[in-house]
C-alpha cells in the first residue's frame, strides 16, 4: 500500500522518484550535481527530515535522500519485515541501481546503522560516513532497552498503530522540535492509517531483535570503513543516543574523525540545527 498524500512543493521542493526495488516501490529524492550524498533517515521520520540540507547543499552536492520502506512515500510492501537487515538490503539496491560511487553515506537514528549496513559490503565506493545521533553497535543504557521493552508491549503496540504514538508523542511531543503545523502534517499525514504505520511498530522492537545485526556492525563497521574521512554531528541534549555513551565509539571507530558538538540541539538535530548541520558536511567534505 501507498499513503495518499502530497508534499507542500513549498516545504519539499523537490522532484519525486522512485526505484522498484526487489521487495517494494522505494520513494528518494535526487537533486544537484557534485559528489553524491546520500542522507538516510531513521524512525519516525522520513526523507523531509533532510529537506533544508539538502537545499543549503544541493548546489555544491548530489543529494539523496530516501524514504525506506514502510516511512515517507515509499510502499508499504506486503510480507515485509521492516528489519534493520531487510531495510539494509533494500537500501544496498538503491545505491547499485543509482551506480553510486564516491558517495558519502550519512545516517540519523536507525538510518546510521542501515547506512552502514549497506555501505560495508561496498566501501571501496564510500568516500566518507557522517553520522548523526546514531548508534551501529548492541543498545545497552538501560534506558534504551526499557524504552524498547515498553514500547513492544501489546498495549504500547497498539498505541503505535492506533494513535501514532511516536509521531504524537516522541517526534510532535514537548520534547521533539520546534515544527510549525505545517511541518508537523509533514511528518504526521504520512502514517495515517494503522496499515500505514506498520514500521514504525517494528523499530522499538528491533532495538532488542537485531543485536545480531548491531553486534556484526560493530565489528565490521570499523574494519571495512575505519580508515574513511568520518563526521560526527551530534544534538548533545539528546536524551536517546546520550553523547557520553556513543561519541566515545565513534571516536574509537573511526581514525579520521571530525566531531561537531551542538550543545542546544536534540534528537533531531536536522530540524533544531539544519544550517550548522549542512556546513559541517560542506566543510567536512569540501
Amino acid at each position: 500500500m501507498f499513503v495518499d498524500f502530497v508534499p507542500d512543493a513549498a516545504l519539499y521542493p523537490f522532484e519525486s522518484r522512485w526505484f522498484d526495488s526487489a521487495r517494494g516501490r522505494v520513494h528518494y529524492i535526487d537533486e544537484g550535481d557534485g559528489p553524491p550524498l546520500l542522507f538516510c533517515h531513521g524512525s519516525p521520520t522520513w526523507s523531509f527530515l533532510y529537506r533544508r540540507i539538502v537545499e543549503a547543499l544541493r548546489d555544491r552536492y548530489r543529494c539523496i535522500a530516501v524514504d525506506l520502506p514502510g516511512f515517507g512515500l515509499s510502499e508499504r510492501p506486503g510480507g515485509f519485515g521492516y528489519t534493520i537487515a531487510e531495510q539494509t538490503d533494500v537500501l544496498g539496491e538503491l545505491i547499485d541501481r543509482l551506480r553510486l560511487d564516491g558517495f558519502v553515506v550519512a545516517g540519523h537514528d536507525w538510518g546510521g546503522p542501515i547506512g552502514l549496513g549497506a555501505a560495508v559490503s561496498r566501501a571501496p565506493r564510500v568516500r566518507g560516513i557522517a553520522l548523526f545521533n546514531t548508534v551501529f553497535w548492541p543498545v545497552e543504557p538501560i534506558a534504551n532497552r526499557a524504552f524498547g521493552a515498553v514500547m513492544s508491549t501489546r498495549p504500547a503496540q497498539r498505541r503505535i498503530l492506533e494513535r501514532n504514538l511516536l509521531i504524537e508523542r516522541v517526534l510532535l511531543g514537548p520534547l521533539g522540535p520546534d515544527l510549525t503545523p505545517d511541518e508537523a502534517d509533514h511528518y504526521r499525514c504520512v502514517q495515517p492509517t494503522p496499515a500505514a504505520r506498520a514500521a514504525l511498530a517494528v523499530m522499538p522492537r528491533q532495538i532488542r531483535e537485531a543485536r545480531e545485526t548491531l553486534a556484526a556492525l560493530a565489528d565490521d563497521v570499523p574494519a571495512a570503513l575505519g580508515d574513511k574521512p568520518a563526521l560526527a554531528v551530534w544534538g548533545m541534549r539528546d536524551s536517546v543516543f546520550r553523547p557520553r555513551h556513543c561519541l566515545p565509539r565513534i571516536r574509537a571507530a573511526f581514525a579520521d574523525l571530525e566531531v561537531v558538538e551542538l550543545q542546544d540541539a536534540s534528537h533531531f538535530i536536522q530540524e533544531d540545527a539544519p544550517d550548522r548541520v549542512a556546513a559541517a558536511i560542506a566543510r567536512r567534505f569540501a
